[in-house]
């Protein structure tokens, strides 16, 4: 599983790493940060995270 991550798309809503916070890490100005790997366990809280993005900043391959 990877997570490509649109940065220009990124308003800074946090809504991602509200929803799976073990995921998605943000920046100090709010803005999500690349993923370099989604832990083990945590496949689902990264699709729900993509998702409660407002954007469609983010998104799931693989």
């Amino acid at each position: 599983m990877r997570v490509e991550i649109d940065r220009p798309a990124c308003a800074g809503h946090g809504q991602c790493s509200a929803t799976a916070p073990e995921v998605y890490e943000l920046d100090d100005d709010g803005f999500v940060l690349p993923v370099e790997a989604v832990p083990p366990g945590t496949e689902d809280d990264a699709h729900a995270g993509a998702a409660a993005c407002p954007e469609q900043a983010i998104r799931i391959v693989g």
